[in-house]
């Protein structure tokens, strides 16, 4: 339920704190001190759309604090642990709207997004009120309306999946079927093109090991000179091995004179020489490397030219080829099993389809059941609200494949007759204001509280009827409140004398224009009441009347 509501600067409220009750409440008042704004910013504070113009003027922002008290297996329990909210005895939530319409959004002090905390509030509070009367009206609301109170929640996500599953199927149908068709039409440029490629035969990365061959073989004479120079700077007579060997020859013959002064010197040259031969050896190996087979260079540049031509002609890269020589073998296999790939696809989309309609004739069945259930329901309540020859009657009719879709394949369409003998036909076309008025409460009165919601909020519904006919309104509220928590909006006296608990909502302009809501205790409640009934002045007989009201209420 709803333990309190806090306001600060919305609209003609500056500070508000209202503790509620559970049961029958009713929020009263003269025409324009603000009811519906006080629905307003509890509408705020569970995910309703938010605009800078509801900040009170002269104050940077405003927000509203709502503070619910939920049992443990209630819906919106599993909503805050899917956020990794913590639940908690109470649930308090908070919304702040700046003047220049930017709002945040916080459940037990923890920002969260606008959405959730919309998705939130659907779970917790119901609201009945002109703008759900104006949807009520709509056909294309209907179907939604009779699932709700049909509870069709697992059969309308089980047509939902299948078909999901059913369209995926067919567009992989259609595509693989686009697909042969353009390989099928492409058949004889991938043949040919699949055959000049396995001609081609090109491996990856070949162009690259291609022009590295390529530029080191175009160098290959410079290399081969300079390493024929440089072994015969060495070995040719007067190079430098030959000389070495030379000095190392004079120094011996007169070593054995020396009495050891030449070891040092010959110990040089000995490995000096050692060192020219190695490095005679290491040119010579290079040497051999650079022994090309003729003619290779051409053929290296003749390879090139190959895969570079065939690069541009199909409009690659190079190094792109053999890729696309496998794409190119794929399509052309896809194109030889295509057929087998379609009667594949086909045969799961008719059997997607078949599931669908499965589900979807689950789904029918179950609206047919209930639109009966509401019939009657809405009938009886509709014999005290002075309509007992009226009907109204809920229409399940199948609809065309070409509208089948995630909400099954009927259409739903609530149609009335006021009179006896008469042909039932669109409500909003049928019935007149007081008797849309009240097949609009009937109907609400039967579908309020088919949802989770512990929060029944009623803005005015019994606008427009009086007398008998608005104390069976009160009536229903009072029957409806022993289950749930219901605030209701009104202006009649006979549905204010129902409620358990009243409060007054009153201008107040001895300042700047303000609202202020007041909890009325017995005395208070009759003078409000017999206000409602007599108007400005209060007659004896108002307050004569108002005590009969309220004393002929249950409890």
């Amino acid at each position: 339920m709803l333990r309190s509501l806090s306001i600060r600067d919305i609209v003609v409220f500056d500070r508000l704190d209202i503790d509620l009750a559970g049961g029958l409440c009713a929020l009263t008042g003269e025409t324009g001190a603000g009811k519906s704004i006080l629905l307003d910013s509890l509408g705020l504070a569970i995910g309703q759309r938010a605009e800078g113009r509801l900040v009170r003027s002269g104050a940077d922002r405003g927000a509203v604090i709502a503070v619910f008290e939920l049992p443990g297996d209630h819906p919106a329990q599993e909503l805050l642990r899917e956020q990794e909210i913590e639940p908690e005895d109470q649930l308090i939530v908070r919304r702040t709207l700046s003047a220049d319409g930017r709002s945040r959004a916080f459940v037990n002090d923890q920002p969260v997004s606008v959405g959730f905390l919309a998705r939130l509030g659907e779970t917790i509070v119901e609201v009945h009120g002109q703008a759900a009367e104006v949807g009520l009206m709509k056909t294309a609301n209907h179907r939604g309306i009779l699932d709700r109170f049909a509870g069709n929640d697992a059969r309308l996500a089980a047509v939902a999946r299948t078909h999901a599953e059913w369209r995926r199927l067919e567009k992989a149908h259609a595509a693989r079927v686009a697909e042969v068709e353009k390989a099928r039409a492409e058949q004889d440029f991938l043949e040919h093109a699949l055959a000049e490629l396995e001609e081609l035969a090109p491996e990856p990365g070949e162009e690259e090991r291609l022009a590295e061959r390529r530029g080191f073989l175009m160098q290959v004479e410079k290399i081969a000179e300079a390493v024929s120079d440089a072994v015969g700077a060495l070995e040719d007579e007067g190079g430098v091995a030959s000389r070495l060997r030379a000095a190392e020859r004079a120094l011996d013959r007169v070593r054995d004179r020396a009495a050891g002064r030449l070891e040092a010197a010959l110990d040089a040259l000995a490995r000096a020489a050692v060192e020219a031969d190695e490095a005679v050896n290491a040119i010579s190996a290079v040497a051999a490397d650079l022994d090309a087979e003729p003619g290779e260079l051409e053929r290296v540049d003749e390879r090139l030219f190959a895969l570079r031509g065939a690069a541009r002609k199909h409009r690659v890269e190079a190094a792109g080829l053999p890729e696309l020589l496998e794409r190119y073998r794929s399509q052309l296999a896809a194109i030889e099993g295509g057929g087998r790939d379609i009667e594949r696809l086909a045969s799961e989309a008719q059997a997607a389809r078949e599931t669908y309609l499965a589900a979807a004739e689950t789904l029918s069945a179950a609206r047919r059941e209930a639109a009966g259930r509401l019939d009657e329901a809405v009938r009886g309540e509709l014999e005290p609200l002075r309509m007992g020859g009226a009907r109204f009657l809920t229409g399940v009719a199948p609809l065309g494949e070409q509208d089948w879709g995630a909400q099954g394949a009927d259409q739903v369409r609530f149609e009335v007759a006021t009179n006896p003998g008469a042909e039932p036909g669109p409500i909003a076309k049928i019935a007149s204001g007081g008797e849309l008025s009240r097949f609009m409460l009937a109907l609400k009165v039967v579908l309020a509280g088919s949802g989770d919601a512990p929060v029944l909020i009623f803005d005015e519904v019994d606008r427009g009827v009086g007398g008998a006919t608005a104390d069976a309104v009160g009536e229903r509220l009072q029957r409806l409140a022993g289950r749930f928590q219901v605030l209701v909006v009104t202006h009649s006296p006979q549905v204010a004398a129902r409620a358990g608990r009243q409060w007054l909502i009153a201008k107040d302009v001895s300042d700047r224009a303000t609202t202020r809501v007041v909890r009325l205790e017995s005395g208070e409640r009759r003078e409000e009441i017999a206000r409602m009934l007599s108007g400005a002045e209060i007659t004896a007989e108002a307050r004569a009347a108002a005590d009969k009201l309220l004393s002929g209420r249950q409890p």
